[in-house]
């Protein structure tokens, strides 16, 4: 345990064993509030759950959150006494689907107190009408969709929940970041959208398209492909008919290599700009030759000197040990968002917890009005501090473009434009 954490935590400690005290004297219970407690006994562990998408084509998203959850749990510690266990991860196969089952199953276990996911914001949708029904907190590192949360302007989305949190940004940050840079850097007017029917691409395409009209562009086409999609002539045909200067397309890696592979065939699109999102600012896309010279919006990352407060660690010593652990670099953009939500669980167990002897009481309802609450936190990300509906990440976009297929990390260093602007 570190010297910050061991000083709150005595403090904390000794705080909690005057109420307990005290209670004693009067001969009071503990009593849960009106979404229960979970009572972690002497000698047990105290229960999370990570809910990613660890399989299939876009387990290069989860894989490093859940990586991230682990190594947060090793260096926070204990838990008043108690150990914190993961369980074995959860995989929220990056669908609505996936992400009910996985949630089915977390709730099952009365004593998960809270979880670290989904990897996608379709997944969230899924899960999160479970998650709430049983009294518990969720936090998404990777989720961005704003129907998870709100329009920033006061109204909650379409599928927002009690007791739904994330680290990560907003889209309506990310679809006014790009449609800033298309339209004032690089003086484009006219743009194609593709996305894919799921939350975050059709979140993330519309929050672009507002932007961007707002500006004065246009958009000349706003449609979509099909998870599982092949065939992409039909639909570029469609869009080059349109005469788009650019084309946003904020999907997942699958279609979006059809989509780029399928492109020079197709006439009216040979001087076409193209553009993504984090979706496939990965390795198996950016390999691809078509890839180069594509523009790609997504989260700040460049958390290096940025520390955790909960844990000391900083972002270069977290990218150190995680290649020293799993030998190669995270394949996605919200490993510090991963850690950071994790430790803000765990803060806010230990901080909500009543100790009673050897054995504590976690109220949950308690628990989501701590994480509602947070205000000023440092994490890997920067500065965490929550609204009323769920958003809390330090909401920073940068766009690259892609100019080294040899070198990803140099291409993702080539950044273009920074927003909020400086």
């Amino acid at each position: 345990m570190n010297k910050k954490r061991s000083l709150r935590f005595l403090a904390v400690i000794g705080v909690l064993s005057l109420v307990v005290a005290a209670c004693g004297d009067s001969g009071a219970e503990f009593e849960a509030g009106e979404l229960g407690a979970v009572t972690v006994e002497a000698g047990e562990a105290i229960q999370i759950r990570s809910l990613n998408a660890i399989s299939g084509e876009v387990a290069f998203l989860g894989i490093p959150n859940e990586r991230a959850i682990r190594m947060a749990v090793e260096d926070y510690g204990q838990i008043h006494g108690h150990d914190v266990e993961v369980g074995a991860g959860l995989d929220d196969l990056c669908s609505a689907e996936g992400g009910q089952q996985a949630a089915q199953t977390i709730v099952s276990d009365e004593q998960v107190v809270g979880v670290i996911g989904t990897s996608c914001s379709g997944a969230a949708s899924g899960a999160m009408p479970i998650i709430n029904d049983a009294g518990l907190a969720m936090i998404s590192a990777s989720n961005t969709s704003p129907s998870l949360t709100s329009d920033l302007e006061g109204t909650a989305g379409e599928n927002y929940y009690e007791g739904y949190y994330r680290t990560a940004h907003n889209d309506l940050f990310q679809g006014q970041a790009a449609a800033n840079f298309v339209f004032n850097n690089l003086g484009l007017t006219k743009v194609g959208l593709i996305h894919d029917g799921d939350p975050y691409t059709n979140g993330l395409t519309t929050a672009f398209e507002n932007a961007f009209e707002e500006l004065g562009g246009e958009i000349v086409i706003h449609t979509a492909v099909t998870v599982g999609q092949t065939d992409m002539v039909p639909v570029l045909t469609e869009v080059a008919a349109a005469g788009p200067e650019l084309i946003f397309m904020p999907i997942f890696p699958a279609e979006a290599t059809f989509i780029v592979q399928q492109a020079p065939g197709v006439s009216g699109l040979e001087n076409v700009e193209w553009m993504g999102a984090d979706g496939i600012s990965v390795e198996n896309f950016m390999n691809l030759p078509e890839s180069e010279g594509m523009y790609f919006s997504g989260p700040d990352t460049r958390f290096a000197e940025n520390t955790n407060e909960a844990t000391d660690l900083n972002g270069a010593q977290f990218l150190e040990d995680y290649e020293s652990e799993f030998g190669e670099a995270p394949s996605a953009d919200f490993w510090g968002h991963a850690y950071d939500a994790t430790t803000m669980l765990l803060m806010a167990i230990e901080e909500v917890a009543v100790v009673d002897g050897d054995t504590i009481h976690i109220d949950r309802a308690e628990l989501r009005e701590y994480l509602t609450g947070i205000s000023g936190f440092n994490g890997l990300i920067g500065e965490i501090s929550c609204d009323e509906y769920g958003d809390c990440g330090a909401a920073v976009i940068s766009i690259f473009q892609h100019n080294n297929l040899a070198d990803h990390q140099a291409s993702k260093s080539n950044i273009l434009y920074t927003y909020p602007e400086s």
